[in-house]
């Protein structure tokens, strides 16, 4: 099983469907917080809506169109990791993310995405990692950045967010780009 050490007693594995009850936990402690910019916890409101929505990304591990993985932190799931999005024949994957206020701030997600992000470019050959996110959300832009990713542009009020329209950045980094960034801080 897949399990990475991201420091400090936490740790990215899968997030199969057997975890829906934790899933599901783990939204409701950060509900509010999480669904300021993204939509998960409107579509997990309950353990069978959170069980589906796990194995829909289930699915996709099995088809390689999707990911979505855990952060634990002592044993405890307090947010996760995701590709909403691979296609491996353009070579794209668009990554994702959510963490409950008790978790944040530690740099959990920067670490977690530094790991899918490895694996996607070296192991699946992804040649562009996207980041969308709304541009509210200055946390989110703030781990764009710490992975060397270069804002593309603004979809202007893109994105219906309960009942508001939200502008969304789009980030990217290359594989190139990735791997270069990846040989200065392992110089470090």
């Amino acid at each position: 099983m897949f399990v990475k050490s991201l420091g400090q007693e936490a740790e990215l594995r899968p997030l199969e469907p057997w975890w829906a009850a934790e899933f599901l936990a783990n939204i409701d402690r950060g509900r509010e917080y999480i669904g300021r910019y993204i939509g998960l916890p409107d579509v997990v409101t309950d353990v069978e809506s959170s069980r589906a929505t796990l194995r829909r990304y289930a699915e996709k591990a099995a088809t390689d169109t999707g990911r979505i993985y855990g952060i634990w932190e002592d044993g405890k799931l307090v947010g996760g990791v995701l590709f909403r999005t691979m296609d491996l024949e353009q070579g794209t994957a668009e990554a994702g993310c959510w963490l409950e206020p008790s978790a944040v701030g530690r740099g959990l997600v920067t670490r977690a995405c530094r790991v899918i992000i490895d694996w996607a470019v070296e192991e699946r050959g992804v040649h562009r990692i996207e980041w969308r996110v709304a541009a509210e959300n200055t946390a989110s832009v703030a781990v764009a950045r710490r992975l060397g990713m270069t804002r593309d542009g603004v979809l202007r009020e893109y994105f219906l967010h309960r009942g508001e329209r939200q502008d969304v950045e789009i980030w990217s980094v290359l594989a190139p780009e990735w791997r270069a960034n990846q040989q200065a801080v392992d110089a470090r």
